[in-house]
């Protein structure tokens, strides 16, 4: 893995759009020679955050200014959207998610965010059981919790539902903005779900591996890379994350068949490629 990546990724220099682009980079670099097209062009935004500031300018209400902000950037900028079964590859894409208006959760918060901060609010990324969620500060009192795709609101009884889901005591829940690698995981991980089923198998493992890196010995983890060495015909290598796989979650029932399965296997009998 490439140091000065993995410390660009983990920089609190850089915000985490940065850091998706640069993931995006890594991710397909074979593919960085590429003439480079209008959709992957990111002059689209500085436009959609001029002309959002352009409409809040007069406003006085801070409540106001952000109901105002969030109709234009999802009615008139075409932000709406609905969750689906599977994104497809561009959705993770920045440049073209956000000019083709089909982004994948984590880059449409995370461009949401910077859209909304651009305008003056102060916003973060909050995880709400099940999503990651933005939070626009209006003002010390007031905060709009939304999902990026759809741009729904959550009202505070609906809030206190979800925050029951969490482990501990409800009431002294408080609901802390996420740090930049929850967000880079959740991101990965559906990437390089969406790639394994299109059967990239390498660049699928470049996303486990950039996860590994950022959560070290995730069984999960180590599970799906054992999972695309094996398919890349480097099965010597996968047999380890298998077993450590197991190990750790032996009660997990995929464990289970693979416990079987190593068993069986004399692994000098396979050819490391």
């Amino acid at each position: 893995m490439n140091e000065l990546f993995l410390s660009e990724l983990k920089s609190v220099d850089k915000d985490l759009l940065q850091k998706l682009v640069l993931i995006e980079e890594h991710v397909f670099a074979d593919s960085a020679k590429e003439p480079v097209q209008t959709e992957a062009s990111l002059d689209s935004l500085e436009l959609i955050i001029s002309q959002c500031i352009a409409i809040i300018s007069e406003i006085e209400s801070p409540l106001e200014k952000a109901e105002a902000l969030l109709n234009e950037l999802y009615f008139q900028h075409l932000f709406i959207d609905r969750y689906q079964t599977r994104w497809p590859i561009s959705a993770y894409s920045v440049a073209k998610g956000l000019n083709q208006r089909a982004m994948s959760p984590v880059v449409k918060a995370a461009l949401v965010k910077e859209i909304i901060t651009a305008c003056g609010f102060e916003t973060d990324l909050v995880f709400i059981p099940n999503k990651i969620m933005v939070r626009l500060c209006c003002d010390e009192q007031y905060a709009i919790i939304f999902d990026a795709i759809t741009g729904e609101s959550l009202d505070w009884t609906e809030l206190d539902v979800r925050l029951d889901e969490l482990d501990g005591d409800p009431g002294e829940q408080e609901l802390k903005a996420i740090d930049d690698s929850v967000a880079l995981v959740e991101h990965l991980s559906a990437l390089k779900n969406v790639l394994i089923h299109e059967q990239a198998f390498d660049k699928a493992l470049t996303c486990v591996d950039v996860i590994l890196s950022l959560n070290p010995d995730d069984p999960l983890q180590r599970r799906d890379r054992g999972f695309l060495l094996h398919q890349l015909d480097c099965f010597k290598v996968a047999v380890d994350d298998y077993r450590y796989f197991v190990e750790q979650c032996p009660k997990d029932p995929a464990a289970k068949i693979l416990k079987i399965q190593l068993e069986k296997i004399d692994v000098g009998n396979n050819v490391l490629h």
